[in-house]
């Protein structure tokens, strides 16, 4: 990086965190601190969804997702234009009617105190678990960057999102989104094009994607169904349906977004636009991936891509053997380039018997590939205990930082730090709305007067973001951070799915058997988890119908009582 990436880096995020921080300055009610008063319009809100969902980890991790794994992950995504629609018609009017400032206040309208509580819980440790997550993904660029410990880049991130957050609340995190939402997809649909352009120019677009279909790259759809596997069309259908109903119908750093809507009909339209876009995002992020995956075959990849912590290893005892494997993997290469070359010959004479014999060469050569940056990272773990020797999350960002002109690298940074402030600043509001509401408000203080419950709420804010970058410091995050955070928020979305469902659309059932059943089927989720090989997109579908179906039966066991307030 040199002088120009950092001022368009850090000029971009000075800007947005001024800008939230100026207009959203004379906020100085729980209304308008929470809800924003109302005042925002669809195309508004569905920008504002859309951000909060799309943290750094979307654009630091799913790339590489489909450099190593294809575009199937995209199948994830399936559920989610049927959930926008059932939250429209169902969710929406509930919320609007009773004028809720958390989706969890219904919760005891429907069944008791007790059960709002447990869903508000299990909520903040969610998405306290996530925010931490979040935060580490641009913590972690900047510290590979700028070499300096991951603490300090956690505390500078977390401070700026403090900021505007404390400032203005759910109006600076709305406000502050539609400019995010400008910069990070300007910035990817830039590196795609960019990472086009830097194919040798013989091979065309039309022979760039035969290329990653033959090496398997474009699975989009996978039509088995596999309760181990984690992305097939019928997780992504039923599974994804429940995580995504749950994530925007329940959980309160989304239900803030549109329950800030000037009326019903435009929180339904928000919904509705991130519904219809949300899976062409993600279609364009993980093909930039693929665009990557193919650039690599004709440049060679670093054998491990955190540089930073292969040049610390290479300073130990195991250097040595890391350079060996080095030299063998160099020369892997260098053969592979040869069968490359072979494919990219066959392709263009359309020479199907040559295109499938140097298909499976390259993908036998890549197995031997995979095998050497396999020992590689076992060198590197026996050299440094306790380093993170999963390198996946960074492949994206090492192509940008040696490929890339100056200045586009800063804009795909501020892509990354964007999306991370959007994502945590929403996570943080929301955090301190449901501590603050469900929690202060109802169990400790009842009769808190309006300013000093604003000023807890403020105070919330800064809490959640102390404990977030803490967790953030302290964790060890082994899988690829785009599946990490989906495993947190599938081990409790389908509890949280399956309470709210049980208040719409069971009326008999009331708040205990509801409670019960609650904490039984969060035990079989994280059983499944733990103990079992289930796919996690599954969890949320087994915690949902445990909720359901225990509810059903404790509600038979218990004593007659009224169900429904």
């Amino acid at each position: 990086m040199n002088y120009l990436d950092w001022l368009v880096l850090f000029g971009t995020i000075a800007f947005i965190v001024l800008y939230g921080t100026w207009k959203t300055r004379k906020t100085s009610t729980v209304d308008g601190y929470i809800r924003g008063d109302n005042t925002m319009k669809w195309w508004m809100i569905g920008v504002s969804i859309m951000a909060t969902q799309a943290s750094a980890v979307t654009f630091l991790s799913t790339p590489g997702q489909a450099i190593e794994d294809g575009m199937r992950f995209l199948q994830f995504y399936f559920g989610l234009p049927l959930a926008m629609v059932i939250i429209s018609v169902t969710m929406v009017p509930i919320y609007y009617k009773l004028k809720v400032y958390t989706a969890y206040e219904y919760l005891e309208t429907r069944f008791d105190v007790k059960t709002r509580a447990l869903a508000a819980i299990l909520f903040l440790i969610l998405r306290g678990l996530s925010a931490g997550i979040t935060l580490f993904a641009p913590a972690l660029v900047l510290s590979t960057i700028l070499r300096w410990p991951i603490s300090l880049t956690t505390v500078m991130i977390g401070t700026l999102v403090i900021i505007y957050v404390v400032s203005g609340g759910t109006k600076a995190v709305s406000l502050t989104q539609r400019q995010q939402m400008a910069v990070i997809m300007s910035g990817m649909i830039l590196a795609g094009i960019l990472a086009l352009n830097l194919l040798p120019d013989h091979v065309s677009f039309n022979e760039t994607v035969q290329i990653a279909g033959e090496m398997g790259k474009l699975n989009l759809v996978n039509l088995e169904f596999d309760p181990s596997d984690r992305y097939n069309i019928w997780s992504g259908l039923l599974a994804g349906t429940f995580l995504f109903l749950s994530y925007f119908g329940t959980d309160q750093s989304q239900v803030a977004r549109y329950l800030g809507g000037s009326s019903v009909a435009e929180s339904r339209l928000g919904l509705m636009f991130n519904g219809l876009l949300k899976i062409p995002m993600q279609f364009i992020i993980l093909f930039i991936g693929v665009l990557v995956y193919v650039f690599y075959l004709f440049n060679q990849p670093p054998v491990f891509h955190n540089e930073v912590l292969k040049e610390r290893a290479l300073q130990t005892e195991q250097g040595q053997t890391i350079r060996t494997l080095e030299t063998a993997y160099d020369k892997l290469y260098a053969e592979k380039r040869h069968v490359v070359d072979d494919l990219v010959n066959a392709i263009e004479k359309k020479d199907h018997n040559l295109i499938e014999s140097s298909s499976e060469q390259i993908k036998a050569l890549q197995t031997q590939e995979t095998a050497l940056r396999d020992s590689v990272k076992n060198t590197i773990g026996i050299a440094l205990p306790g380093a993170k020797t999963q390198d996946r999350d960074y492949i994206f960002l090492n192509f940008v930082l040696n490929n890339l002109p100056h200045g586009i690298i800063g804009l795909l940074l501020a892509v990354m730090f964007s999306a991370a402030m959007s994502s945590m600043a929403s996570e943080l509001n929301a955090l301190a709305s449901t501590t603050s509401i469900d929690l202060y408000k109802r169990l400790i203080r009842p009769n808190v007067a309006p300013e000093n419950l604003l000023g807890a709420t403020r105070g919330f804010t800064v809490v959640w973001a102390l404990l977030a970058m803490l967790f953030a410091m302290l964790a060890s995050f082994a899988e690829n951070l785009i599946q990490f955070v989906n495993i947190v928020g599938s081990l409790f979305y389908g509890t949280i799915l399956g309470i709210f469902l049980t208040a719409f659309y069971f009326r008999r059932i009331g708040g205990t058997a509801v409670f019960v059943a609650a904490i039984f089927s969060e035990f079989i989720v994280l059983y499944c988890h733990f103990f079992t090989d289930t796919a996690y997109l599954l969890y949320n579908f087994i915690g949902c119908a445990g909720v359901i179906v225990i509810s059903a039966v404790m509600q038979l066991l218990l004593p007659r009582q009224s169900s429904q307030k």
